[in-house]
């Protein structure tokens, strides 16, 4: 296997190696002092080098999770201390986004994280997801968790009723619940329970403010069908946007839907005909972005792209992706500083931490072309 060299890809890796191998210690999947599988195997599973194997399990061992005895292998260190706190994640789809990897990363670096456990739980994968998320939730209320991060359904016609199912039994069940990323209601109505996320009014003004100041006048707004509240609130900021430049907004350019349908993304183009899009986050943009290059369109020659998360394959993208960079991290450790409060004042106020963004300039914007470069 050819070695590989440090960079932003062997940096991935080597966390992604780490988070799936910390998620099986704490899950329980691997026991207090039972060996992990050997170095051999740990490459075969993740198909990474022995290098990045190796940062990873010194990542672990860094974390007190595991220690290397010599000549024997890599075994479980330590279990959960005794009366810490067991918290279960409960993310949907996790598998469709990728802010929540790093935003458990974020809970697990946090020094309140100690003594704690973070439970990933397991459900059927062949089953479709709303019926897996509440198999999680049963077997959180069962294993009678200190607390839940739920991450709320969405793109699925079903998710108003199944988030509402999932909190109602857990708030039921007395235990304490703090959203990540999405709120469970749509504004103006007031949530009850924590949420930890971003600003997405003011996400969706900078993104579209960008797009105008780089000389857009047609600028379309894109976003997912059945998608969260989230989606709603940086298309008000959208609006704002157009409105604070003197912009009149047309309704015909703001769209849900299936970002990867060919047929569909052409039958936009010639109909809308933006200067530049204004993507609800990084999944539609990279949909949007593969089908506009089938259909011929250069980007960001012809059309100006724009995300908003700045997940892990944003830079890798055809035309790497201009986008609005999450602070997962700082959401993760908000979080569990949050649901610990909420434990120990469980009467208090619900409230929400809206953090901020940092817009990332990449070529898909075509800012470099409004400069002249």
């Amino acid at each position: 296997m050819r070695p590989e060299t440090s960079g932003p890809g062997t940096t991935r890796k080597h966390r992604q190696v780490y988070s799936s191998l910390s998620r099986d210690i704490h899950s329980g999947r691997w026991k207090l002092g039972e060996r992990l599988p050997s170095e051999a195997q740990l490459v075969l599973r993740f198909g990474v080098s022995r290098i990045t194997i190796g940062r990873a399990v010194r990542d672990l061992q860094a974390a007190g999770l595991v220690e290397r005895r010599a000549g024997s292998g890599t075994f479980v260190k330590r279990a959960h201390a005794a009366g810490g706190c067991s918290f279960g994640l409960l993310i949907p789809n996790r598998e469709e986004t990728g802010i929540f990897e790093p935003i458990w990363e974020g809970m697990m670096a946090s020094p309140r994280a100690r003594g704690h456990a973070l439970l990933w739980g397991s459900a059927a994968a062949q089953r479709p997801k709303e019926e897996r998320a509440w198999e999680l939730c049963l077997q959180y209320i069962e294993r009678k968790v200190s607390g839940v991060f739920f991450a709320p359904l969405e793109l699925t016609p079903s998710k108003d009723e199944y988030n509402r199912r999932i909190v109602r039994a857990l708030d039921e069940a007395r235990i304490p619940v703090v959203l990540l990323d999405r709120p469970l209601v749509a504004y103006p109505e007031a949530g009850r329970h924590d949420l930890i996320g971003i600003d997405n009014r003011r996400a969706g003004h900078v993104i579209t403010e960008h797009l105008l100041r780089l000389g857009c006048r047609r600028v379309l707004f894109v976003g997912p069908e059945n998608a969260a509240a989230t989606v709603d609130e940086r298309e008000a900021g959208y609006r704002e946007a157009l409105y604070a430049a003197g912009v009149q907004f047309d309704r015909a350019l703001t769209h849900r839907m299936d970002a990867d349908g060919i047929e569909s993304v052409k039958a936009l183009m010639q109909s809308a005909r933006p200067q530049g899009i204004a993507c609800a986050n990084d999944r539609t943009a990279g949909h949007l972005m593969h089908s506009l290059l089938q259909l011929k369109y250069r980007i960001p020659h012809d059309v100006r792209l724009v995300g908003i998360d700045d997940v892990d394959y944003a830079s890798l993208l055809p035309v790497p992706l201009t986008t609005l960079r999450q602070p997962t991290r700082e959401i993760g450790e908000a979080a569990l500083a949050v649901m610990l409060e909420r434990i120990a004042r469980p009467d208090m106020v619900a409230r929400e931490v809206r953090l901020g963004c940092e817009l990332i300039v990449r070529e898909s914007c075509g800012a470099r072309l409004a400069a002249g470069g």
